[in-house]
């Protein structure tokens, strides 16, 4: 156990690469899985820990957030993924805290993050976020419209296109998933076949805590864990409400 009866990150790694390499077995597949540790709400010694543990690859929902901890991280050869929506003006600022983008979802946001990585002075690899649930409140491409926006950001000299994203909705039992997670391989796929000059679909990151086995099954190359890794997330507790009413 670590700090306070919190899970050892040590022990919940073990468990986790146990699982993906049962999944990748079930699957056919071989190859190495990326952990990307989402660190939303984490506080920076269990990042450390994290850290100390073996993970390189970390995830963050907020530019704030992370700008508030980056200061107090000194991890020298830790991998930073912007994993939350990223609206456009903050596209400098997260291109100065980030090492990659992992939630690029329009032509605009591309061309600020370009012309961010072009005054910073090296490419910058990005994820297209694909939106395939039918959820408003969730950000990301539609299908229809990717190969446009893959072409598009093709031809931006700063960004180097990576791969493919999504947050498909949580549904119980994982199984439920399985579609979301085929589809994005075959859209990736399709692209591939395009042959985009610039452009690769080495990387998929789709699968979460609850889902990322099935994810695995379905060829994700990175998983993005949160609550596997560092157990619940705090929950807000809201203040109590007063009662203003003089008759009580």
């Amino acid at each position: 156990m670590g700090p306070a009866g919190t899970v050892s990150i040590s022990d919940a790694i073990a468990r986790i690469q146990e699982r993906v390499e049962a999944a990748q077995q079930r699957a056919g597949r071989v190859g190495e899985i990326t952990l990307v540790a989402i660190t939303k709400q984490v506080p920076v010694e269990r990042i450390a820990e994290a850290y100390r543990a073996g993970l390189r690859h970390f995830g963050e929902n907020r530019v704030q957030e992370f700008e508030d901890k980056h200061p107090l991280l000194v991890l020298p050869s830790a991998t930073w993924h912007m994993v939350g929506h990223l609206q456009s003006n903050k596209a400098q600022k997260a291109v100065a805290l980030f090492d990659c983008i992992d939630s690029l979802d329009s032509a605009h946001l591309a061309e600020k993050l370009d012309k961010a990585a072009g005054e910073k002075g090296k490419p910058l690899p990005v994820l297209i976020q694909v939106h395939l649930g039918e959820e408003p409140s969730k950000h990301g491409v539609e299908p229809a419209n990717l190969p446009a926006l893959a072409q598009q950001v093709a031809g931006l000299p700063h960004l180097a296109l990576e791969g493919l994203m999504t947050l498909p909705p949580f549904l119980e039992p994982a199984e439920r998933v399985r579609p979301y997670f085929r589809r994005l391989r075959e859209l990736a796929e399709e692209l591939d076949w395009q042959k985009l000059p610039g452009v690769s679909m080495r990387r998929l990151s789709m699968g979460m805590s609850h889902d990322f086995e099935v994810a695995v099954e379905e060829g994700a190359t990175e998983v993005r864990l949160g609550t596997a890794l560092f157990g619940p997330r705090p929950q807000r507790v809201l203040e109590p409400r007063i009662n203003t009413d003089k008759h009580g």
